[in-house]
């Protein structure tokens, strides 16, 4: 790596540190302009910086605007602005169902390449929705608050460790509130479908005083403070960085069975840079876009020898299938009842 690209992505990373949910990031071209593209995208700016640093390195007239919003607020802003010059050449979200529902009311453009062809089938739909990379859904603990011995490694156990005598996680376990973050939905609604226990757990997190929360980081900043001492169904990717950086935290993927969920992009029909948006979604697909996203912005790559990246899910891996199976609890009485029942479970009359 040269020193000024060492630089640059020092400066961006540094720049991005202090973004917020919402927040607008312009990343101006390195050489003389000849490009532009606008990306909403639900992947923190921190992370995702240095992924447009490497992209701008080799196409440096490019200029990007990134903005950070969550996966539920993308979605609507994009069919609310959609006509604008605001509006984005690409949407890379983790609110995959989400995604799928804009392929299924054709707001996607076709997108077909060589990069595109490596992608196992599970983890692209039509040739217009993509996924990035994939995230295994974990139970993330604080190893200072929560003994080994007592670290659940099952559903099961989570479900003992919650009704235990002595309530050790009573106002110290959190999750996502799927009324407000559309990945907690997403995986709610998938572990109603494959756990014959999701209804118990549900209701001993709710006799629990679960703590509930919208994005990912502030579940993390809470078990890593010792304020939760654990916390359910949450981005592993996210948690792996923070033990790398040296936070005080374990990540469990459930032997029962993990989730897998993917980051995935698409092309608008509205897109006023499709080019561009084509070439980045090349780059985030080929083996030096997979391998900066793994090595520097520490997600996890679809495209990889081995493993559930062909296609061959590791373990108890079980990989969400990106496809009209995901808009089944998107319809608007199905999201009612499943909303109304999670919620009567996981907020019981006290």
């Amino acid at each position: 790596m040269s020193r000024l690209l060492a630089a640059l992505l020092l400066l961006l990373s540094a720049l991005a540190a202090h973004a917020e949910p919402g927040d607008v990031q312009r990343f101006p071209a390195t050489g003389p302009a000849t490009g532009a593209l606008r990306i909403h995208g639900s992947t923190d700016i921190e992370v995702f910086a240095v992924v447009i640093a490497d992209y701008q390195r080799l196409h440096p007239g490019t200029e990007v605007i990134y903005e950070d919003i969550i996966t539920q607020d993308l979605h609507a802003r994009f069919l609310g602005e959609r006509t604008r010059a605001s509006s984005a050449d690409l949407l890379i979200s983790s609110g995959m169902d989400l995604q799928a529902k804009l392929v299924n009311d054709g707001h996607a453009l076709v997108h077909r390449s060589a990069q595109a062809d490596t992608l196992p089938a599970w983890s692209k739909w039509r040739n217009e929705a993509f996924g990035i990379s994939y995230e295994p859904v974990a139970i993330v603990y604080n190893t200072r608050t929560l003994p080994a011995s007592r670290v659940p490694r099952t559903r099961r156990q989570l479900l003992d460790l919650l009704r235990a005598p002595d309530a050790p996680l009573r106002g110290r376990v959190g999750t996502y509130d799927i009324n407000r973050s559309s990945v907690g939905y997403l995986l709610a609604t998938q572990d109603a479908q494959r756990g014959s226990i999701a209804g118990a757990l549900l209701g001993a997190l709710g006799d629990n005083r679960v703590v509930l929360e919208e994005r990912t980081g502030v579940l993390l900043d809470k078990v890593s403070s010792g304020e939760l001492s654990l916390v359910y169904n949450v981005l592993g990717s996210y948690a792996q960085a923070r033990i790398d950086d040296g936070q005080p935290l374990g990540i469990v993927e459930p032997e029962d069975y993990t989730l897998v969920m993917l980051r995935t992009a698409l092309i608008p029909r509205t897109a006023r840079n499709s080019a561009e948006a084509g070439r980045f979604l090349d780059y985030l697909l080929s083996p030096r876009g997979q391998q900066v996203l793994s090595r520097e912005a520490r997600l996890m790559p679809i495209v990889r020898g081995g493993g559930i990246g062909n296609g061959s899910p590791e373990r108890s891996l079980r990989p969400i299938q990106l496809g009209p199976g995901l808009l089944v609890y998107l319809d608007a009485l199905k999201r009612r009842q499943f909303l109304d029942a999670w919620n009567s479970s996981v907020r019981p009359a006290r």
